[in-house]
């Protein structure tokens, strides 16, 4: 098992956008990525520290089923984002955001600090088998450490204009963070109005695919315009690992 520090780095690693060319340069330097020799099915044996992606019981992202849930009073999320400087960066799998300290979520009295978000696409997650145009993962950690992970679901819709900021900004550089000039993001704005939750024990869907993370879905999706799905497409169209075996885990979902 590799230290939580790393966990928490690996965690936080995600998104930048280049052009084609250059993308395609600055993934070949990866070791893991989402296709062929190097794709999912192989995480697990492409280094020791990444043997838990093939041997884990508690992988994620899952398809959730609604009817084999158990419904339970779970307490609400309450979260506490304030707005934070725009520091994004394209780590060659995903774009991935860095928040500003001070932000976070509390779920039973235990707060959570955001760390960052980053994306996916397709979603990772999956309802009734429904599969998202995008995904978003709001990666956080607590005092004790642990990781709790909040997953927003997109559809196509509206325009958003959460994500004009972001979109409009994506990188092009890899692997170097650039905080954008007078540009902030709030993510309370991109939240749904209701924020009822599926709720389950899983794992970080990138290697090191360590079973530390504790997930909150949220039950309703946002929209998202065709053209933001295609601005987010040029610099990755498919960054999504497959869904994993629930392995008796119970999916709990608030009322």
């Amino acid at each position: 098992m590799i230290s939580r520090t790393t966990v928490v780095s690996l965690a936080l690693a995600a998104l930048l956008p280049l052009s084609a060319q250059a993308q395609h340069a600055q993934h070949a330097k990866h070791e893991w990525t989402y296709a062929g020799a190097t794709g999912p099915a192989k995480w697990g044996g492409i280094k020791s520290d990444y043997v838990t992606c093939k041997t884990g019981h508690q992988q994620s992202p899952i398809d959730i089923h609604t009817r084999t849930n158990v419904k339970a009073d779970l307490d609400p999320i309450v979260f506490e984002y304030q707005p934070s400087p725009l520091k994004i960066i394209d780590n060659g799998h995903t774009v991935q955001v860095n928040y500003a300290p001070g932000s976070g979520m509390a779920i039973g009295g235990v707060r959570h600090e955001l760390l960052q978000f980053h994306f996916h696409t397709p979603s990772e997650e999956r309802i009734n088998g429904k599969q998202y145009p995008l995904g978003l993962h709001l990666v956080h950690r607590n005092a004790d450490n642990k990781l709790a992970v909040v997953a927003l679901l997109f559809k196509l819709g509206k325009e958003n204009p959460a994500l004009t900021n972001i979109f409009n900004n994506l990188p092009k550089e890899a692997e170097v963070e650039q905080a954008v000039e007078g540009v902030t993001i709030d993510m309370m704005q991109i939240l749904p109005p209701t924020q009822g939750y599926y709720n389950f024990p899983g794992s970080l869907t990138t290697p090191p695919c360590s079973e530390e993370a504790n997930w909150f879905v949220l039950k309703t999706p946002v929209d998202m315009s065709k053209a933001q799905l295609a601005q987010f497409h040029k610099l990755y169209k498919h960054n999504a690992r497959p869904v994993q075996h629930l392995n008796g885990r119970v999916v709990k979902e608030s009322k």
